[in-house]
């Protein structure tokens, strides 16, 4: 079982950019934990919102805009 996110831009298009990183992990805390780490460098990039899929299965997904 492989965990991974899928990025989207300020459209709602997947994949917010070609230089992100592509992480894949063995446990959805892993990819959570990197999330946690690595959310404001992906906001830099493009991304709006992320989506946690466990294989082709998304399990959820929210939003990396700041809470006003």
């Amino acid at each position: 079982m492989a965990w991974t996110w899928r990025y989207y831009g300020a459209e709602g298009s997947g994949s917010a950019g070609q230089d992100l990183p592509s992480e894949s992990f063995t446990s959805r805390g892993d990819a959570e934990s990197w999330l946690g780490e690595n959310w404001q460098e992906l906001s830099e990039g493009g991304v709006d919102r992320v989506a946690l899929l466990e294989d082709d299965k998304e399990v959820y997904a929210m939003s990396l805009e700041p809470v006003d």
